[in-house]
């Protein structure tokens, strides 16, 4: 029913009213757990985008260009013109009411609490947790792939991510480089915007744009410090060749084609063709002035008239800029970060001191404890599947066990017939002491070659097969040794002894 334009102001001032009061409602709630506070976040934030949203229309509202809310105001004035514009406005509400008889009473407040009761959905990978660790292996592979990186483990790469200046600058102006920090600032925008969105980073980034503007003009920006040095063009004196000193072109020709060429580009000459050719163009310059000089001589200007090495250095001096404010971008989110990259640190070490079951087991126990989950300790423990008790004492999950196929046997003859549940467990024991133990009782090597092997006769025999194979490459003196006689005639070690023996040789 709001199809006139003060009827759609007053109602989005209303709308905007009602929703400030539900943020304040909302935040006055001290959620019980980290998972409810994340969820209450994002709903804060998708209501405070709502009000600027609708803050907006009113502006526009507001400004009027197109004159619809003076001449709407201008029609409630007085005169004939208001009694019209009354009966015109009641004539449509009636209208309205007799093509929907039967509508209900719609209450405001009701749409607008459930509101509160919204569950934004926020997508987690499994390492990132509840948002409480980084996801850092697509770029920890690039980084330890790459040519400006090192190969080191997961857990040193999260110390030294946030520090990009420790990279050589040579190798930072790759483009290899570049997209490996444009991959990693998105990703740690993208986190960040996921567990703090009630923070406003585009002010935050827009504030450290400013600052880095200043500070890189100035050289002050770690890392990049000289970099008005390394982007400026070489001077001309150092490219341009002192002509005074060759009389004809074939000495020219000796300097070589690169100096022939700088020294060409410092002119802004043509810097193409065989040294011969270069050795005559630049040869021209001895007795002729640059201005006298044909203009198929000179190099064609690109981009408002600078040559191709102004170019490409302006490029690189560019591409150097935006290459340092990602580094600054990426330092600046790493910093405010900071509690969740050592929060993961120390979540990897921990995972490299469990087994896979036991990190299994503290994940089920940290999800328990974000949804404020909790059991009776002192009651009997309800297992009537008889499944495997996990590091708490209780048993693990159903799905955890089908996964690993703990219900699934395998015994092992060499181990004394003792019994091992879930393939991880069978195969990882042929390494553990008791396969080990066992094997050298049987006076054979624990290798590779009697992995799955759990019979007692099949070791054995494989053993005898491995040593007769080993037999047949044996080095047989006997049979291989050479001997020539005196008429050249070559002879093995045996055949050679037995005819000594007869004395035939």
């Amino acid at each position: 029913m709001s199809s006139t334009l003060l009827e759609q102001t007053r109602s989005s001032h209303e709308e905007v009213e009602r929703l400030e009061r539900l943020v304040v409602q909302d935040l006055q709630t001290e959620p019980p757990s980290s998972k409810d506070r994340l969820v209450q976040g994002h709903r804060v934030r998708h209501m405070i985008e709502s009000i600027m949203l609708t803050t907006n229309k009113l502006v526009e509202t507001y400004e009027d260009k197109d004159g619809a809310r003076e001449d709407e105001i201008a029609a409630l004035g007085g005169g004939q013109a208001a009694f019209s514009a009354f009966y015109d406005r009641l004539k449509e509400i009636r209208e309205y009411h007799k093509r929907h008889l039967s509508g209900r009473l719609v209450d405001a407040n009701e749409d607008y609490e459930a509101l509160l009761k919204e569950e934004p959905v926020i997508a987690f990978s499994g390492e990132e947790g509840v948002g409480r660790y980084l996801d850092l292996h697509d770029m920890y592979n690039q980084y330890i792939n790459s040519k400006f990186g090192e190969r080191v483990e997961y857990s040193a790469y999260l110390d030294v991510f946030s520090r990009p200046e420790k990279i050589p600058h040579k190798l930072k102006l790759s483009r290899q480089y570049r997209k490996y920090m444009e991959a990693l600032l998105e990703y740690l925008v993208d986190f960040f915007q996921r567990t703090e969105p009630l923070q406003d980073l585009d002010r935050i980034l827009s504030r450290v744009e400013t600052d880095f503007e200043e500070q890189y003009a100035n050289g002050k920006v770690e890392g990049w410090e000289n970099h008005s040095q390394e982007n400026e063009l070489i001077p001309s004196q150092h490219t341009v060749i002192d002509l005074d000193y060759y009389t004809t072109v074939e000495e020219l020709v000796d300097v070589g084609p690169e100096k022939l060429k700088e020294a060409l580009g410092a002119l802004g000459l043509k810097v193409g063709g065989t040294p011969q050719q270069r050795a005559e163009r630049l040869f021209l310059t001895k007795h002729t002035p640059l201005e006298k000089l044909d203009k198929k001589h000179f190099a064609k200007p690109l981009h408002n008239g600078k040559q191709n090495g102004d170019v490409k250095s302006t490029q690189q001096s560019e591409n150097a800029k935006e290459i340092a404010l990602t580094e600054v971008k990426v330092k600046k989110l790493c910093q405010l970060l900071d509690e969740t990259i050592e929060r993961t640190k120390q979540n990897i070490v921990k995972k490299q001191s469990l087994t896979y079951e036991e990190m299994e087991g503290e994940r089920e126990g940290e999800e328990a404890n974000a949804e404020s989950e909790s059991d009776d300790e002192d009651g009997d423990i309800y297992n009537p599947l008889k499944l495997p008790m996990g590091w708490d004492g209780k048993p693990i999950p159903y799905w955890l066990y089908k996964l690993h196929g703990l219900g699934q046997e395998f015994k092992c003859d060499i181990c004394g017939d003792y019994s091992y549940w879930g393939r991880r467990a069978f195969e990882r024991h042929f390494k553990e002491w008791r396969h080990q133990h066992g094997m050298r009782c049987l006076g054979i090597p624990n290798t590779k070659n009697f992995n799955e092997i759990t019979s007692i006769e099949e070791a054995k025999e494989l053993w005898k097969r491995i040593q007769e194979r080993q037999g047949e490459n044996k080095w047989r003196p006997e049979l291989e040794e050479e001997y020539e006689d005196r008429e050249g005639n070559i002879y093995n070690k045996k055949t050679y002894s037995d005819l000594q023996r007869q004395g035939l040789i």
